[in-house]
């Protein structure tokens, strides 16, 4: 089992029984630099914050931060991200105000690969809590139908809460089941599915130790049906987007290949984000052999950007 972390020098350090680290020697032969990405697994995840535009600009924004002595960094691939060096940014006014969304930095990407547009019809199919929410509405500028949908109750409450404080007016919070979500013809959905999480290790080493193949295996029909669902609600010439934050290529590349097998007239479009260090998708796992398709997704490592572990998809609806 995991012991229970402790801080010496700002690295969280783990004892070396600790099984849910030894299962990620499954990856080893796959993930690039491996020593150094567990290392970076047991170091802290740094404190990220987005932007808001709804409510703010960006000059404005960073003026006010140094004003209140809030030391930042913003991000080289993305305008609108910081990196902040305080121990309590959800007490921060800006945050409090919706000028700025405590994010983490990797979960900025799938609504950066999505692309939406003023003026569309978009589907966040498993919406709670709302930061990308909030960010695709960011994106949209308030234009456009943002269905922001999440079928358990008690998470659509932060949902709706994170959209009136970031002033997302274009946002409808629907409750269905995303299998079985209606037809509209959506110009792109994202579909951010429910996963095992190892990719969010830094924030919480327990995952490594709840994964197992089963569980992977058992989210797996949930993401497959997901998956194709949003295929089946997105237009002739939209664009699905499907990310996880696990590195379990059971939930990446055997649902984005099987979707391919699935659905008719779908094809995948480069996923990677200029000036963010990624891999490629894996053509192959363990004998299953997924397709050199699926190497235009993209897997990002937290040793890569000193971040979260995450996967995502483009697909393309013909």
């Amino acid at each position: 089992m995991i012991s229970r972390p402790f801080k010496r020098l700002g690295i969280y350090l783990i004892k070396a029984n600790c099984s849910g680290m030894k299962g990620l020697d499954r990856y080893r032969d796959v993930i690039p630099d491996f020593d150094l990405f567990v290392e970076a697994i047991r170091r802290p995840l740094p404190v990220t914050a987005r932007i808001n535009t709804l409510k703010t600009d960006r000059d404005r924004l960073l003026s006010r931060l140094r004003g209140a002595k809030v030391a930042f960094t913003p991000f080289i691939w993305y305008p609108f991200g910081l990196r902040l060096t305080v121990e309590k940014p959800g007490n921060l006014l800006e945050s409090l105000m919706g000028q700025i969304h405590i994010q983490e930095e990797i979960s900025m990407v799938s609504p950066v690969v999505l692309g939406p547009k003023p003026g569309e019809r978009i589907l966040d199919l498993c919406a709670a809590p709302g930061s990308k929410t909030t960010q695709i509405a960011m994106m949209m500028e308030n234009w456009g139908l943002l269905v922001a949908n999440d079928p358990a109750n008690t998470r659509v409450a932060s949902l709706r809460s994170n959209c009136e404080r970031a002033g997302a007016v274009n946002v409808v919070v629907t409750r269905y089941d995303g299998r079985r979500f209606p037809d509209r013809g959506f110009d792109r959905v994202l579909v951010d599915a429910p996963c095992t999480g190892q990719g969010m290790a830094r924030k919480d080493l327990k995952v490594l130790d709840r994964w197992s193949l089963k569980r992977s295996l058992g989210l797996q029909r949930l993401q497959r049906a997901l998956l194709r669902r949003a295929l089946q609600v997105t237009r002739p010439g939209g664009a699905v987007v499907y990310s996880t934050c696990t590195f379990a290529p059971e939930e990446n590349e055997g649902v984005v290949s099987w979707a391919l097998g699935q659905v008719r007239g779908v094809r995948l479009e480069d996923a990677s984000v200029r000036g963010l260090a990624g891999s490629p998708g894996l053509a192959e796992w363990e004998g299953s052999r997924f397709g050199d398709e699926v190497e235009r997704c993209t897997r990002y490592y937290p040793h890569q950007n000193d971040a979260g572990g995450f996967f995502v998809a483009k697909l393309i609806k013909e």
